[in-house]
C-alpha cells in the first residue's frame, strides 16, 4: 500500500503545479488533460477532489464558474480579476490593496470585520478590444 500512496502525492503536487505554473485560470477539465500523459491512471474525479482540497485549504483559488466551467487561480495573492464577455478569458488585474483596507475600516465602522474580498470585473480582454475596433473600423 505505501507506493499507492506516494503516487498519490505526486499526483496531488503535481495538480498544484500545474496550477500555478499558468496564468490561464485552468479548469478542472484542462488540468487533467495536461497531467494524463504523465499519470495514466489519473481520473478527473481526483483532479476535482484535490482542487476542491486546496481551495479549501487556501492553496487555490476559485475564479467562478466561467462559460459553464468552474475556473481555478493559483495566484493566491490579493487581485481582481477581469473576465472577457466575448472570449471568456480570465486576466488576472494588480491587487488595489488601498480599497480593500478602505473596505476594512468601513467594516469596522460597523462593528464587523472583513477576512477577504474577491473582485471580478467583466468586460472585453484586450484581444478582443482589438478585435472590435477593427471590425468596427471595416
Amino acid at each position: 500500500m505505501p507506493p499507492k500512496r506516494e503516487n498519490f502525492s505526486r499526483k496531488r503536487a503535481a495538480i498544484l503545479a500545474a496550477l500555478r505554473e499558468t496564468k490561464t485560470h485552468p479548469t478542472a477539465e484542462w488540468i487533467f488533460r495536461q497531467l494524463k500523459p504523465q499519470y495514466p491512471d489519473l481520473s478527473l474525479g481526483t483532479v476535482y477532489r484535490n482542487l476542491n482540497r486546496f481551495r479549501e485549504n487556501g492553496l487555490v483559488l476559485s475564479v467562478g464558474v466561467v462559460d459553464g466551467y468552474e475556473r481555478f487561480d493559483g495566484n493566491t495573492a490579493p487581485h481582481a480579476h477581469l473576465i472577457c464577455k466575448n472570449c471568456g478569458a480570465v486576466l488576472d488585474l494588480p491587487a488595489q490593496v488601498p480599497e480593500l483596507k478602505g473596505l476594512r475600516q468601513a467594516s469596522q465602522g460597523i462593528g464587523c470585520r472583513i477576512d477577504s474580498a474577491s473582485v471580478t470585473l467583466r468586460g472585453l480582454c484586450p484581444c478582443c478590444v482589438k478585435k472590435e475596433e477593427t471590425d468596427g473600423a471595416s
